[in-house]
């Protein structure tokens, strides 16, 4: 009895640690964020991973093999999505276990925005508060497929890459509120940046889609302003 209850146990916890194994690298985790956003190419994951066709296949195939993501090809492409909505709220509760946990996540942070003075985030709650009310304009500069695949409601819709020939676009005389893909994505600190180098009002929203979708707000899909 006791030798078969090592077994089961033994068994069961063989199981759990297919999961630590599939995310222990750093590059499998940022892939799983960039998942977060919703369904991606492989081409479309080594581009904004910075890494090689060949290397990210390579990485992706812990998760798949670990039952976090799912394949489909389609001619010659492979897209990439996550297992389901669990596997986010996984990655959400690992980034807010590492914050608690380990302090060089606030020191490497820190460090990086004191480096981009004027920079740091806004108070969240404050700036949510406003971003509900309509009162400033909310800017998606993800790819322009992660915004298809969902948004904050009445975002507009400019990807970093073309924010610098689309600016006029943008109203001077109200406040714009930048977001990406959560707090350690870079694009909405660029975006802030070249926006105020042209004497607009911007600012960073720390949230990402999942995090929005995280404290119960709604999300739009597919339209685009």
């Amino acid at each position: 009895m006791i030798n078969r209850n090592r077994r089961f146990k033994t068994a069961i916890y063989e199981q759990f640690a297919r999961i630590g194994k599939a995310i222990s690298n750093p590059s499998r985790l940022e892939l799983l964020d960039l998942l977060c956003q919703g369904p991606r190419t492989v081409e479309a994951l080594a581009r904004e991973a910075g890494l090689g066709l060949a290397n990210t296949s390579q990485h992706l195939k812990s998760p798949r093999g670990a039952r976090l993501v799912e394949a489909e090809k389609a001619g010659v492409f492979v897209t990439y999505r996550l297992a389901d909505e669990q596997v986010c709220q996984f990655f959400r509760s690992l980034r807010s276990l590492a914050e608690a946990r380990l302090a060089e996540v606030g020191e490497i942070t820190r460090c990086f925005l004191d480096a981009r003075q004027g920079l740091q985030p806004v108070d969240r709650e404050q700036l949510l508060a406003r971003v509900r009310e309509g009162a400033v304009t909310v800017l998606d500069v993800r790819p322009s497929e992660e915004f298809h695949a969902g948004h904050l409601p009445g975002a507009l819709s400019i990807p970093l890459k073309d924010l610098q020939r689309r600016i006029s676009e943008l109203p001077r005389d109200r406040e714009i509120v930048a977001y990406c893909r959560g707090p350690y994505c870079v694009l909405a600190l660029e975006a802030v940046s070249m926006l105020r180098a042209r004497g607009l009002t911007a600012f960073r929203l720390e949230d990402g889609v999942p995090d929005w979708q995280a404290r119960g707000l709604p999300v739009a899909v597919g339209e685009e302003r």
